[in-house]
């Protein structure tokens, strides 16, 4: 039986991107994404509000220099990946996870600042 990961994201870049390079000049960069339902009211008058859920995208290569170069907080960024979650040890020692998504597909929207953007694809 086959299985599918996939994960479709569009929401606001949270911080400033952190974009390295690695082994023999590999970029990669680490975008933290946040993605927003709008708040409601319940029938009976009971009020849900805003819910913001935030990512952390993992971008390489080609990806990663478009977005050192041209993404900023703020920027509405669409993305396709894949889920894969980790472990690391804390400096307590403690055991902690992280779920990231490792991002196949970035497609950048309007900027805040109305900046320069790369034509892609």
């Amino acid at each position: 039986m086959a299985s599918i990961n996939k994960v479709i994201l569009l929401g606001n870049v949270g911080l400033e991107p952190e974009v390295r390079y690695v082994d023999q000049g590999v970029a990669v960069a680490q975008v933290r994404l946040a993605t927003s339902e709008r708040g409601y009211t319940l029938a009976n008058g009971t009020q849900v509000p805003e819910r913001t859920e935030w990512h952390n995208l993992i971008l390489w290569k080609k990806q990663a220099e478009i977005v050192e170069k041209y993404v900023h907080k703020g920027d509405q960024i669409y993305v396709e990946g894949k889920i894969q979650t980790r472990n690391y040890e804390d400096k307590q020692g403690k055991t902690r996870y992280i779920t990231e998504i490792w991002v196949d597909e970035l497609k950048l929207f309007g900027s805040p600042r109305g900046g320069e953007q790369p034509a892609i694809g």
